[in-house]
């Protein structure tokens, strides 16, 4: 059975000194971390450009900011994260990717650099070939690390404990609740603490992690 594409939106802020992975500082420095975001964000678009049945995409905030991502990511199809709350803006950026008749769409965060490729690909055969109508990776702190939906599901982002560890727990409850069929990722962790740098660089040596290019020279380079 051929599947129906999926969209895949890296969600990104615009990666401006002071202003992103800003819980890096110290040990980076704020233009160091911004640097460390840009390798993130590229690496997950390049490594989401390899997919089957994918069309991947940069979903940036704020949305004035399209003229800074376009030069980082040119010939990307872009996409504006419209709203002042996350779950606001990924539940429209979700809904509104539906209703270009996708099979499936997908949020995924560019702070887990090392995530298998595998994952990703699993998450678009299920959507693309109408095995589950809800995927979600889970992040070992508590939220997650991707959100993939067949049909809209507005009652996943309101009202929801963002940046606290039962995002997931939440979220999973939720859409088990509406009757919805759920597909569960493995557990993968991201990167929002000085500590987890260490273990970023180390990741490499499991074989399901992605060796993201750009975020490993860039981890070189500072000696990590």
């Amino acid at each position: 059975m051929s599947l129906g594409r999926v969209a895949v939106a890296a969600m990104a802020k615009v990666p401006v000194a002071g202003e992103v992975k800003t819980r890096l500082c110290p040990p980076l420095r704020p233009d160091e971390a911004a640097r460390l975001a840009r390798c993130f964000l590229l690496d997950r678009v390049e490594q989401l450009v390899g997919l089957p049945a994918c069309d991947p995409l940069g979903a940036y905030f704020p949305p004035e900011r399209e003229a800074e991502l376009r030069a980082l990511l040119p010939g990307v199809r872009l996409w504006p994260q419209v709203g002042t709350e996350l779950g606001l803006r990924m539940d429209r950026l979700l809904a509104d990717l539906l209703a270009e008749g996708y099979a499936g769409a997908v949020a995924v965060g560019t702070d887990t650099p090392t995530l298998p490729t595998a994952y990703l690909a699993e998450t678009c055969r299920l959507l693309g070939g109408g095995a589950a109508d809800v995927v979600l990776g889970p992040a070992e702190a508590g939220g997650y690390y991707l959100i993939g939906l067949a049909a809209p599901a507005p009652a996943l982002f309101v009202d929801m404990p963002w940046g606290t560890s039962t995002v997931y727990r939440t979220t999973l409850a939720r859409a088990e609740g509406d009757g919805r069929r759920v597909a569960v990722l493995p557990t993968w962790f991201d990167v929002d603490r000085g500590e987890d740098l260490g273990r970023l660089a180390r990741a490499p040596a499991d074989p399901q992690a992605y060796r993201a290019p750009r975020t490993l020279a860039f981890l070189t380079e500072l000696g990590r």
